[in-house]
């Protein structure tokens, strides 16, 4: 039996599985109708986040195997934590030595545009094949005219919560709007099943506060990049958080990444915001959890409309790679149907695409507790609000200048008045 290379490709996992083709012959057609060519001997270093699904990892790296039995090139992966990608990437910046690749978080390119690699070729080459780009994939890829990265996916920061014990607490579906929202934190809160958010320096989870300051009318800058901080509208999203945080499970001020996870996974907890791996690892671990939990989106605010900060992942080449050709040939790689599907099937609704071709993948309707998930990348807006994503505004976030302003205020560290005019003037050494 035979098959032609178009019919490979675009036949996906599918195919695959029918014919019994294996992830290696899928690449050695890739390789051949691939515009881009990696160059003799290549060796790369790649640096991602730690996997927080395990079968997403153990086919992410089966798909880098491929990918170096198809090319002749070398892949090294290095793996950190979601804290230590930036200033780890920050160094290699600046020094220039290191590392080829980053896999990292929101807007990290933007924080040093010029030692991006080009990649427009690559976008565009990605975007004619597989239906192309969602709006928020070009906001977070390019840097002016051009692409300086390719946004990979997006892990969802949606609501996951407990079934029975949101019923108990008066609500047979989770609240739409904050007002609702507050009063069914108060109410998980009686029933001594406790809803918990992080207010620490947790860069995946910690950030859904720019969702509570987008919702109340509040922002950081306005369409111009200036700097609007200091508003009616940021008070009573601090007044509403300091409300919240009163009805929260005690610790969340100094919650990291993990906390909620583990919290949720040992019944101490019953709503938070996350990715879907609570559900991926309870599923695996403590099947009661997942039967009786689901997820919904972020409740909309007074402005009246979704407000949603997702955390999106995209992968940058540095400009002084000695095989860009390599990197960029990686990239399609990653991104071609016959890898993404059963990669993002892996993942089990970790990674969300940006690229509208996988709506159609079938991890989005196998189970209802997933569907949410599949829009997340259309849904999200960027870190920049309502301003232009640049150097600024991913360095705003790197800095938690929006995290720490709520924080301060609902610990008590610092008054309201005192607590906005410092993230003011943190936002305006920024912006100026």
């Amino acid at each position: 039996m035979t098959f032609d290379r178009r019919s490979m490709l675009k036949g996906g996992a599918a195919l695959g599985l029918a014919s019994g083709l294996s992830l290696t012959d899928f690449a050695k057609a890739w390789a051949q109708s691939s515009p881009f060519k990696p160059e003799a001997n290549a060796r790369i270093n790649l640096l991602r986040w730690k996997r927080f699904v395990e079968a997403e990892d153990v086919q992410f790296m089966k798909l880098v195997a491929a990918f170096e039995g198809a090319t002749g090139a070398k892949v090294n992966v290095t793996n950190e934590s979601y804290d230590d990608i930036q200033p780890k990437a920050s160094v290699v910046a600046n020094t220039g030595q290191g590392l080829d690749m980053v896999w990292g978080l929101y807007s990290l390119p933007h924080l040093f545009p010029e030692k991006c690699l080009d990649v427009s070729d690559v976008a565009d080459h990605l975007g004619k094949a597989h239906g192309g780009w969602f709006p928020s994939a070009e906001k977070y890829g390019k840097s002016g005219n051009k692409w300086i990265c390719i946004p990979i996916a997006t892990t969802g920061s949606l609501m996951n919560y407990r079934l029975e014990a949101s019923e108990k607490a008066g609500f047979k579906e989770f609240p739409k709007d904050t007002a609702a929202f507050l009063e069914y934190s108060k109410a998980m809160s009686a029933n001594k099943t406790p809803v918990g958010m992080t207010f620490g320096h947790a860069s995946g989870d910690g950030n859904w506060l720019y969702w509570l300051l987008w919702a109340f009318g509040g922002n950081l800058v306005d369409a111009n990049d200036k700097v609007v901080i200091n508003t009616p509208e940021t008070a009573a999203a601090m007044e509403y958080a300091k409300q919240l945080y009163a009805t929260f499970i005690p610790g969340t001020a100094s919650w990291n990444d993990s906390s909620n996870n583990k919290a949720f996974l040992s019944g101490d907890l019953y709503c938070t915001n996350n990715g879907i791996s609570i559900y991926v690892t309870a599923k695996r671990e403590n099947p009661a959890i997942a039967t009786d939990m689901n997820h919904a989106y972020m409740p909309v605010g007074p402005i009246g409309k979704p407000t949603e900060l997702h955390l999106s992942f995209p992968v940058l080449t540095f400009s002084f790679t000695k095989a860009p050709n390599t990197c960029k040939a990686f990239i399609d790689f990653m991104l071609s149907a016959a890898q993404f599907n059963p990669w993002m099937g892996a993942a089990q609704g970790y990674l969300s695409h940006f690229l509208a071709e996988y709506d159609a993948n079938p991890v989005w309707t196998a189970d209802p507790k997933t569907t949410p998930y599949r829009d997340v990348s259309k849904r999200t807006m960027t870190p920049a609000g309502l301003g232009t994503l640049g150097e600024k505004p991913a360095a705003a976030i790197a800095d938690f200048i929006v995290v720490d302003m709520f924080a301060n205020y609902v610990t008590g560290r610092q008054d309201l008045k005192t607590a906005v005019a410092g993230a003011e003037r943190q936002a305006k050494r920024i912006y100026r």
